[in-house]
């Protein structure tokens, strides 16, 4: 469910016409709605009151430091991939202790830094960062809390790019893999053991690919416990799908089923890793439509706005801020980028003219995060709804914003 819904014709983002911020902050434009954002954390965070658990959202779905300091305040956790998003939660005001550093490629600058503001986990990769971190902070003379990040090899079907829980995929390790760390590292005074992790894909529609990484995620932590780790947490990452245009998903509750069936005996506290289910449907891209030519809608956004269909061949819904009732010719929804591959959509159904505007919808997650400076285009604007009201959450990029870091060094 979210809260872009049409009313006397008009699309709305709970009780602000779209047009209305159109209007008043041009396009292309990111427009989320507090209301949908802080729903699906909701169902989560209930759902995971009977396991103990934590949400913790994935920074990179969506991280303006705005929406950060949202979810903080309504006691969400965080998953961050970077150093950079660390520092994005700790400018939003996060506790550090909500907060555990996923990602392959940790710098040693990167978890020097993690270890100082004093993170609730590293969720470890490979062997090779783990001796990397066991040295920094021996150095330092910290312990770091550690979470193993195990592959299950359990294919959760999707698009090639977002599949990471085969044992081909460049994240985590195996099982076994796992086990040998546990044993060499168990009497590193500098290490603490403190969860085992798992991230089996994105946008997955088979609920039982959740379940099978899940009893096997239970059976690694019996055995890690016989070897007297005492493993706190079991972290079964994010992935949940939703709808794009017709797939047909389940429901956040679905899934919590699922892990209260397999987790109800355990004493581990379950953390989970939501972002695009929590933002997705949260946000649009807003665009205004440039010409029309032949069977082609000419935007003012383009695929450095929003990079999801280039890249994935991704489907978005595009609709016209006014209500559309009866079918229509079809038209390719591109951008002005010097690429082929720049669309926004394909055989979208819309009646619509020069100079309107139209929305993207389910752009919440994935969205402006990816977006980039291509051609010399400047980024959009973002902008938050809360009930009747709506503000600016990221001013627009300038023409000057683009080269503001090498001017100084031109000769």
């Amino acid at each position: 469910m979210d809260h872009f819904n049409f009313k006397h014709g008009e699309l709305f983002c709970e009780d602000v016409p779209i047009k209305n911020i159109a209007e008043k902050y041009g396009t292309p434009a990111y427009v989320y709605s507090r209301a949908t954002l802080l729903r699906h954390l909701d169902v989560y965070q209930k759902s995971l009151e009977r396991l103990n658990g934590m949400v913790c959202f994935s920074v990179k779905a969506l991280s303006n430091l705005s929406i950060l300091k949202l979810l903080n305040e309504y006691g969400s956790g965080f998953d961050i991939v970077s150093g950079g998003e660390l520092h994005r939660c700790i400018k939003a005001g996060i506790d550090p202790q909500k907060i555990i550093f996923s990602g392959v490629g940790k710098s040693a600058d990167e978890i020097v830094f993690a270890l100082k503001v004093g993170i609730l986990s590293f969720n470890v990769e490979s062997e090779s960062e783990l001796k990397r971190i066991h040295q920094i902070s021996k150095n330092m003379g910290l312990v770091a809390p550690v979470g193993l990040r195990v592959n299950p090899d359990v294919d959760a079907g999707g698009h090639e790019y977002i599949k990471t829980g085969k044992k081909e995929n460049k994240f985590g390790i195996s099982f076994e893999k796992a086990l040998e760390l546990a044993k060499k590292y168990s009497n590193k005074s500098e290490i603490k053991f403190l969860a085992i992790t798992c991230h089996i894909g994105s946008q997955i529609l088979n609920l039982n690919s959740f379940k099978d990484a899940a009893e096997q995620m239970l059976d690694l932590a019996s055995q890690l416990d016989q070897m007297g780790l005492e493993i706190k947490i079991i972290d079964m990452g994010g992935g949940l799908g939703v709808r794009y245009i017709d797939e047909e998903t389940s429901a956040p509750a679905e899934l919590m089923e699922i892990y209260q069936d397999v987790f109800s005996g355990t004493n581990k506290r379950i953390f989970l890793e939501p972002g695009r289910s929590i933002a997705a449907n949260a946000g649009i891209l807003l665009a205004k439509v440039e010409y029309l030519k032949n069977n082609f809608l000419i935007t003012d956004a383009a695929m450095n706005d929003l990079l999801r269909p280039a890249l994935y061949k991704a489907n978005h819904q595009v609709v016209s801020l006014q209500e559309q009732n009866s079918s229509h010719n079809k038209v390719d929804v591109v951008g002005p980028v010097c690429e082929s591959g720049d669309y926004l959509a394909k055989g979208a159904e819309l009646a619509i003219k020069e100079d309107e505007f139209l929305a993207i919808r389910t752009a919440g997650a994935y969205g402006f995060v990816m977006s980039s400076n291509y051609n010399s285009r400047p980024r959009a604007c973002e902008i938050l709804v809360e009930g009747d009201d709506f503000r600016l959450i990221r001013q627009r990029e300038s023409h000057d914003d683009l080269f503001k870091h090498e001017i100084d060094l031109l000769k």
